[in-house]
């Protein structure tokens, strides 16, 4: 049976802590339209998970995620395909699923897929509108869109893993070299923080080979080597590094980034235009446009959302309007 709560996922660790200052201030303007505001209790990202999916069965209004988009990747595992409203309250250190919806527009009616749109429909690339910077804005913001019965379509992206599990993101799907710098990463027990991180790329980079791929664009196969390749519904990852600079997630369709075979320096001096997302003028560099998109090659653990995934082969689809979006 539908209730008038509001679900809350909130990372104790978003933004290193900082979100502990501002929950109860998000809390407060969440319930502000008069709907009880339940914060969910977890430990881990897979208890995270089974609190929202409980939330979800029990008919909660909205369910709103309070963290950066390891928050949102947990979040989306229940509330995608529901029409259970979702929110997210952007206070971690990657916040790259609010940024890129907040570009988004409504799709145009008649347009589902995004491959035509009529004269004069925009394209969905100019900048609106959406889903406000600031936490305690993004909190009103949610309560608004609840009170006022306002909300946004946007789109998912759905893996397919080879063992029949699925796994749904927001942003990017990683599966060339920053995803093996992640596996290394996560392997690694020191240092911490950000220069785990850090070390991991040096480290890398020093035994960096391009990996030999299948790629299946809708259904038509490429073969190509390379050390870069990116799905993406969103235009960012990695905290705003534009890796996919014109993804749109509400055209019904995946980005998809590979780069030629790169030498340690030139991909090196690659990696800084990622902020501005002008790497994609390189000629080395070649992007696409699929509903569906089917990823194999050898050694490679794939990362979306920031978050492990699991080895290729991968199937990977747009989910149109999969969630509704409350901002």
């Amino acid at each position: 049976m539908p209730n008038d709560e509001i679900a809350v996922l909130a990372n104790p660790t978003a933004g290193r802590g900082r979100h502990r200052v501002l929950l109860p201030g998000v809390l407060q303007r969440l319930g502000a339209a008069g709907h009880t505001v339940r914060l969910l209790t977890a430990g881990t990202g897979a208890q995270a998970e089974q609190a929202c999916r409980r939330a979800v069965a029990d008919g909660v209004a909205a369910l709103v995620a309070v963290g950066g988009d390891g928050t949102v990747h947990r979040a989306l595992q229940a509330v995608a395909g529901t029409g259970v409203g979702f929110g997210v309250v952007p206070a971690g250190t990657g916040n790259d699923f609010a940024a890129g919806t907040a570009a988004a527009r409504e799709r145009p009616e008649g347009v589902p897929d995004g491959r035509e749109r009529p004269e004069g429909v925009p394209d969905g690339r100019e900048r609106s509108e959406g889903v406000p910077e600031g936490s305690l804005h993004a909190a009103e913001a949610i309560a608004g869109a609840l009170r006022d019965q306002r909300d946004h379509r946007v789109d998912l992206g759905l893996v397919r893993l080879a063992d029949g599990s699925r796994r749904w993101f927001g942003t990017v799907l990683a599966a060339g070299f920053d995803a093996v710098v992640n596996e290394r990463a996560n392997r690694m027990r020191w240092p911490r923080g950000r220069r785990r991180y850090d070390l991991a790329i040096l480290l890398e980079l020093a035994r960096l080979r391009s990996r030999e791929y299948t790629l299946g664009l809708d259904g038509a196969e490429h073969r190509f080597a390379g050390p870069l390749v990116a799905v993406g519904n969103c235009p960012s990852y990695g905290g705003g590094l534009r890796i996919l600079p014109d993804a749109d997630p509400a055209d019904g369709l995946l980005d998809v980034v590979i780069a030629a075979p790169l030498s340690r320096v030139a991909l090196a001096r690659l990696k800084p235009l990622l902020r501005l997302g002008t790497h994609i003028r390189d000629p080395r560099v070649t992007t696409f446009r699929a509903k569906s998109v089917q990823l194999d090659a050898a050694g490679i653990i794939g990362y979306a959302d920031g978050e492990r995934i699991g080895p290729l082969p991968l199937e990977i689809t747009c989910e149109p309007g999969a969630v509704r979006l409350l901002r």
